[in-house]
């Protein structure tokens, strides 16, 4: 028979919540009732007890800091929270804490009170059945089972409630490794279970994987592997996987990180817009170095912003961009890749070019964004892409839409304002290091086209007029 008390600062919840339920069918036997966190510490001081029942919210010594206490203090004691519907933030906390289960006391009816008890038996019968086998040696935890099923979250954003309503998770014990929950799998699921339980719904907010192989594996080993490189993994695998993906631990545990800062280097070129062959190579490199998918996201954020105006209409580029949030993988960032070279090679047929013209064009742009704070001219860019003035001049307005000079000149104006933000130099070195020989003119140019002087966009931290 399991001991059991009861702890709430509302008597009538208290007294409710143990008359409602026939405790001793269920093998419970209530041993002891508290109105707050210290007078059921000293409750368990004078009775033997396995299970504790406690509210959250209770003035004086919370329900969390209740729990840490009984865990120090009596760690045989299990915990099961007891919690209003709107409460499942704390009850994560509490289950991070050590708590093996919670009940919400506004859905608990006679109809479903045998249920959700059971529940809470078998969980404490596992807990006691299982409780020496996290120690193997004297000083590591181990992994309780050979496989563990786990939760991505697709978005910050995501809340973890639902995974707590699950029968898998609920059987299994649950944790946290750097916003992915883990469930080891004590009691494996079948596949019967898996697609029951994994809605539609929710594999449109989680990303789910069993990872096999666990056997015998140091606890915190697997915390590592798991929680630094399953993300990566998952990220590079075809979408035709089988749901959950199922990932062998040795393999994971094989996984070199290479440093980041690879994925600028690999798409910035624009060749792979251009030839098949390019993109093939491009396609291959970032298999093969499989950067962060922060770094793909920031390389396509660049492609838009750095093009906008001159390979791209600002349509183009707000389309490209409204179609980071369907990318969930890298199978969806190489579309999103190959539909940036398609709307590329369009502008180029619009534009009547050849390919090697618009790479010209490329090439040119690139030069001037790299050199705006020098002294170049239209006959430097044009040089440097070995094209002739006028051919190159004709050229670079049919793409830019405007002239080499205005381009120029905004580029320098951008460059500025940077430097403005970024140093407090004062403002005619500012206009010599963006490309501007007078000051003067300088400050009335920015004037004009920003808004403000120079002095006013730097303290009002780059805010332009009417913005």
């Amino acid at each position: 028979m399991i001991r059991a008390v009861v702890v709430d600062d509302e008597k009538l919840v208290r007294k409710g919540f143990i008359s409602l339920i026939d405790w001793e069918r269920l093998g419970i036997v209530m041993v002891g009732e508290a109105a707050d966190g210290r007078s059921a510490l000293e409750l368990l001081e004078n009775v033997d007890a396995d299970l504790l029942f406690t509210d959250i919210t209770m003035p004086g010594l919370s329900g969390f800091e209740l729990i840490k206490e009984v865990r120090h203090r009596f760690p045989r004691v299990k915990s099961v929270v007891l919690t209003c519907h709107h409460e499942f933030d704390f009850v994560q906390e509490a289950l991070r804490l050590g708590a093996i289960d919670y009940i919400v006391k506004t859905l608990l009816e006679m109809d479903n009170a045998d249920e959700v008890v059971n529940r809470i038996v078998e969980r404490y019968e596992w807990e006691e059945g299982n409780r020496a086998t996290f120690l193997s040696d004297v000083n590591q935890k181990r992994v309780l089972a050979s496989s563990a099923l786990l939760f991505l979250p697709l978005s910050e954003e995501m809340e973890s409630t639902p995974l707590f309503q699950l029968g898998i998770v609920r059987r299994n014990p649950l944790e946290e490794i750097n916003r992915i929950w883990l469930a080891q799998l004590v009691h494996p699921p079948t596949q019967e279970d898996l697609n029951r339980e994994l809605s539609r719904e929710l594999l449109a907010n989680w990303q789910v994987a069993i990872v096999t192989g666990l056997d015998d594996a140091a606890l915190e080993d697997v915390r590592v592997t798991i929680g630094g490189k399953l993300p990566l993994y998952l990220f590079y695998q075809e979408d035709d996987m089988e749901v959950p993906a199922r990932v062998a631990y040795g393999e994971l545990s094989r996984i070199f990180r290479k440093p980041t800062g690879e994925a600028n280097n690999l798409g910035m070129g624009l060749r792979w817009t251009l030839y098949a062959g390019e993109w093939d190579n491009f396609v291959r490199a970032v298999d093969e170095e499989r950067p962060e998918p922060a770094e793909l996201i920031r390389l396509a954020e660049m492609l838009c912003r750095d093009w906008q105006g001159t390979l791209l209409t600002h349509r183009d580029a707000e389309n490209l961009l409204s179609g980071f949030r369907r990318n969930r993988n890298w199978s969806d960032w190489r579309q999103w890749f190959k539909r940036y070279s398609e709307v590329i090679q369009l502008r180029m047929l619009d534009l009547s070019m050849s390919k090697e013209v618009m790479l010209c064009l490329i090439r040119a742009i690139s030069y001037m964004k790299r050199n705006a704070g020098d002294k170049i001219n239209q006959a430097d860019v044009a040089s440097y892409v070995n094209m002739s003035r006028s051919y190159f001049s004709q050229c670079f307005a049919r793409l830019a839409g405007q002239s080499f000079g205005v381009v120029l000149r905004d580029l320098r104006l951008a460059k500025a304002k940077t430097l403005l933000l970024e140093s407090s130099a004062p403002i005619y070195e500012i206009a010599s290091m963006a490309g501007f020989e007078d000051d003067k003119y300088f400050s009335k140019l920015f004037r004009e086209r920003v808004g403000k002087l120079p002095t006013e966009y730097r303290a009002d931290c780059g805010k332009e007029a009417g913005v």
